[in-house]
């Protein structure tokens, strides 16, 4: 069974896999957003931080 979970960016249904994990990171279909799962319960989505060079810090 999938759950479904509407995008943070654009609202377009994003579908999470059986086996989600805290802490994974999706792609939106829509809009190319990458999301991250937050938390699991209760089911939370955000949008993925960037990652940033540290330059050799």
């Amino acid at each position: 069974m999938s759950t479904k979970v509407q995008c943070v960016v654009c609202e377009g249904d994003v579908v999470l896999p059986a086996e989600v994990m805290e802490g994974e990171l999706l792609t939106c279909p829509d809009c190319g957003t990458e999301l991250e799962v937050v938390s699991l319960n209760p089911l939370t989505i955000a949008e993925a931080p960037e990652v940033q060079e540290d330059w050799g810090e």
